[in-house]
């Protein structure tokens, strides 16, 4: 049987102590709980290290050691068991950190801050340990929501095929901030020009690039939109395209988007909406990068915070987090459409899903 390993980061709250393991059969798409992998405090953002012996996770606490700011964790894959054994943690640089990614090379760690407003680059050491930051940089600035956008909030940051330009998401500024990275030293400094700006009040939350490297897309989660750019990999510039809706035209009630990912072909975008409580499905045009409206599948539960797709796009498992569930959809290969495939399954406050591979 061929399966794949699943890690659920938590918040740790209502009796949930931290990361969950599955098996995950690749051709069913039926999830086997391992248990606890390991204890950690809110642990709601993983990514796996591309040489799959290592998981890192946020700790979106609001201090650390006496300081105002969250920590990262590092943890050793046990393959055979599932279980992960803690590393070190090192300081985020900021309060809530809430998303974490990998540079190309695996060296460097980067990280979001949310209620910090700010990124930091943390080293990879050889035994997977993380060393002190590299890079710091504090954003500045607001937008017109009183409640959500009175100062920066980062809250996702990731790099192009290049390895040699960072993309991070603001919610709290309406800004998409790029970054040139420096991959010999982990360091981080403004492109020039410094960001692509959203209208106001659509708080970007999560960003993704196109398989091919031409597009970027953004997904907004106080307007519920995902807005395409065109991105200049030679300059670093993004260029806005029109933004798509994520709700039905009908819909009244309260929403807010969550996660985004493309489909590995490419010819694909999913993303999450909390409150109509539905992954939305759009087909990608090869030659513009422009969205169409393919469907609106339930997510099988409550708050869809966060889904992932398998490494091969063949299933998509949504962590909907007020339900305490984990549900599994078979993507359709032609039209990207989804199928669910069975029950959900339990688990308590899922918020984030990371595949790691078994073998």
């Amino acid at each position: 049987m061929s399966e794949l390993l699943v890690y659920i980061g938590t918040y740790t709250r209502a009796g949930s102590q931290g990361i969950y393991a599955f098996r995950f059969n690749r051709d069913t798409g039926a999830l086997r709980s391992i248990g606890l992998a390991a204890a950690a405090s809110n642990p709601s953002f993983l990514v796996v290290h591309p040489n799959g012996r290592w998981v890192y996770a946020v700790n979106e606490d609001e201090s650390y050691k006496g300081e105002k700011t969250g920590a990262v964790s590092a943890f050793n894959i046990d393959r055979v068991s599932g279980r992960l054994t803690l590393l070190n943690q090192q300081s985020s640089h900021g309060a809530a950190p809430c998303h974490l990614t990998i540079d190309h090379t695996g060296r460097y760690l980067l990280v979001a801050n949310y209620n910090g407003g700010s990124l930091a680059v943390l080293p990879i050491a050889a035994d997977g340990r993380l060393g002190e930051a590299t890079s710091v940089v504090q954003h500045t600035g607001a937008s017109v929501d009183p409640e959500r956008q009175r100062g920066p909030h980062a809250h996702a940051i990731v790099l192009d095929e290049t390895n040699h330009f960072a993309v991070a998401a603001d919610l709290g500024t309406d800004k998409l901030l790029v970054y040139r990275f420096d991959p010999a030293r982990g360091a981080l400094t403004p492109n020039t020009p410094p960001a692509a700006s959203l209208p106001g009040g659509a708080g970007p939350r999560h960003v993704a690039f196109a398989p091919s490297g031409h597009w970027l897309y953004a997904i907004n989660e106080l307007a519920s939109t995902i807005t395409p750019f065109g991105w200049d990999a030679a300059e670093g510039v993004l260029t806005p395209g029109h933004a798509m809706s994520t709700l039905p035209a009908a819909f009244k009630g309260t929403n807010s988007t969550a996660e985004i990912a493309l489909h590995p072909s490419g010819r694909f975008l999913y993303g999450s909406n909390r409150g109509h409580d539905t992954i939305a499905v759009f087909r990608v045009d090869p030659t513009s990068g422009a969205l169409t409206a393919v469907e609106r599948e339930s997510s099988g539960g409550h708050t869809p915070r966060n889904f992932t797709l398998d490494p091969e796009g063949r299933w998509l498992v949504a962590a909907n987090q007020d339900s305490n569930s984990l549900v599994v959809f078979r993507i359709d290969q032609q039209t990207g459409t989804l199928e669910r495939v069975g029950g959900a399954t339990a688990v308590t406050l899922p918020v984030c899903v990371a595949f790691v591979s078994a073998q």
